[in-house]
């Protein structure tokens, strides 16, 4: 059984749910440590403080804060718990919205949230609440030395806390070289682009999804092992940039991998249009 995260109470209104906070994901990714070449042993990384010419111990680290250029403030554990801030240990519910106000691009890390066994009655009632109104719960969270806007949400047989970024962390789009309105398709490709998406459509199946990266490197590192060895892949074939043909070709190759004959109109050919108006 897991540690938990974290451990504090949901609130909402005079009802106090007593929880257990555990992380919900875990990353896959492949890791490496840093080895020296010469001799293929671990380096050690150590912090140095060049005021003292010396190496520091963790148990010498403390957190400094740049209030200026040249000026750091110490900040201890206890200045941390002295904080004057309701959620450190209280998730206190302010509101419900409904989930699809909510744009993914907020969401920033999920934990699973476990009633403490004297809470099973009043967290099954906050779900189910949940659950009949198709609504989730805003909150706020002290997590990490930040003070995190959360959203509650049911999520098979319990609650998912997911800490949220403020929007001035959303950075905007101002800047970006986006299509403005005068930049419109075609009612030709607009036509093909629908009838691709559907043809691709299907329920989201997450167990039908890996991650070939990792368990191609991993296959690399275990032939390395073995002393086989390893040969470089073709390069990828040249990109259609034609519109209209990575279109068409798009529908081939997703009628071939689905073996069925797409259920679409006719797609009149280029220019076939302007020649009827001519005539």
């Amino acid at each position: 059984m897991p540690r938990p995260f974290w451990r504090g109470a949901v609130t909402f209104g005079m009802v106090t749910i007593p929880i257990r906070l555990y992380l919900a994901t875990e990353s896959k990714d492949v890791s490496f440590h840093l080895l020296h070449r010469r001799c293929s042993n671990r380096i050690k990384q150590q912090r140095y403080c060049p005021n003292c010419d010396e190496v520091v111990e963790g148990k010498d680290l403390v957190r400094g804060y740049a209030f200026t250029d040249d000026q750091h403030i110490i900040v201890e554990d206890a200045d941390l718990e002295s904080i004057p801030v309701a959620s450190t240990r209280s998730i206190a519910i302010n509101e419900f919205v409904q989930l699809s106000e909510i744009d993914p691009l907020y969401y920033e890390r999920s934990y699973y949230v476990e009633p403490e066994p004297v809470a099973a009655r009043s967290y099954a009632l906050l779900m189910h609440a949940l659950q009949e109104t198709n609504r989730v719960a805003l909150a706020k969270v002290a997590l990490r030395q930040k003070e995190q806007l959360c959203c509650l949400r049911p999520q098979g047989k319990g609650l998912v806390m997911e800490t949220m970024y403020y929007p001035d962390e959303v950075r905007s789009t101002a800047e970006l070289a986006l299509p403005g309105d005068d930049v419109q398709p075609t009612p030709v490709e607009l036509q093909m682009a629908r009838t691709l998406v559907e043809m691709l459509a299907a329920p989201f199946q997450p167990q039908n999804y890996r991650d070939g990266y990792r368990e191609a490197l991993l296959e690399i590192i275990e032939r390395k092992a073995q002393g086989a060895a390893l040969t470089r892949p073709q390069a990828a074939p040249a990109k259609i940039t034609d519109l209209m043909e990575a279109l068409k070709a798009s529908l081939e190759a997703a009628k071939k991998e689905r073996g069925t004959p797409a259920a679409t109109e006719e797609v009149p050919a280029r220019g076939t249009r302007r020649a009827r108006k001519a005539s």
